[in-house]
């Protein structure tokens, strides 16, 4: 059984949340939306380097990628590198904060998968690495972290009356006689009557064929 302990939450921020999960749908409960957001918040001070205040960090949130301050990001298309670089709590390219959609897609003019795009270099990164490495990582860690549950066997009926008649019907199946095995007919072992083997009228020729006459011969006498 897991343990839980109660914590002060900004009501603004609580009914923001509850808003969001009625828009969301499901059955998601409040003090697991709670949790998971804890878990990812966690998960994201992972990536900082060692020793960095958490209260202090600044970066940009790219999905479930968080990119500290001073990361760079590179796109390649038409020969050339280009950059972005975040900003304290912004990407910025060419002094305009953009988003790494838009960022991939100004670089190459047209339409791009910005996650297969772009690389990321993090301060703590010695050499730039794809985007969706990154992410896929991070997701495999976290299935990793997840307990693995072991779905409950199936129980018996909990009400007694239920029992009380399956019980009651299986005794009289047991208790009920088997039916006695029908034999198949048997087949009668004696030949059927003989062939007539007289020839029909125009017929003049030995009878060699299973049937006395065909069509062809009685239409083309």
């Amino acid at each position: 059984m897991k343990s839980t302990v109660s914590v002060q939450v900004d009501a603004d921020v609580m009914l923001r949340l509850i808003s969001h999960l009625k828009v969301r749908g499901g059955a998601q409960d409040v003090c697991e939306a709670v949790s998971g957001a804890v878990g990812l918040w966690l998960r994201e001070q992972s990536q900082l380097p060692f020793g960095c205040d958490p209260a202090s960090v600044r970066g940009y949130q790219w999905k479930s990628l968080f990119l500290p301050e001073g990361t760079e990001i590179r796109s390649w298309s038409y020969g050339e590198h280009n950059y972005a670089r975040v900003v304290g709590d912004d990407l910025i390219h060419k002094g305009k904060s953009v988003t790494p959609n838009a960022f991939a897609q100004s670089c190459a003019r047209s339409m791009r998968n910005a996650w297969k795009d772009l690389s990321v270099r993090r301060p703590q990164d010695k050499q730039f690495k794809m985007a969706h490495r990154l992410r896929l990582r991070l997701e495999l860690a976290e299935q990793a972290r997840q307990p693995q549950t072991i779905p409950a066997a199936k129980a018996g009926p909990a009400d007694p009356t239920m029992a009380l008649l399956l019980a009651a019907l299986q005794a009289q199946l047991q208790s009920a006689p088997l039916p006695t095995p029908v034999a198949p007919p048997e087949r009668s072992a004696q030949p059927g009557p003989p062939r007539p083997l007289t020839p029909g009228e125009g017929w003049n020729l030995p009878e060699r064929r299973k049937f006395r006459f065909r069509l062809e011969d009685v239409a083309f006498d």
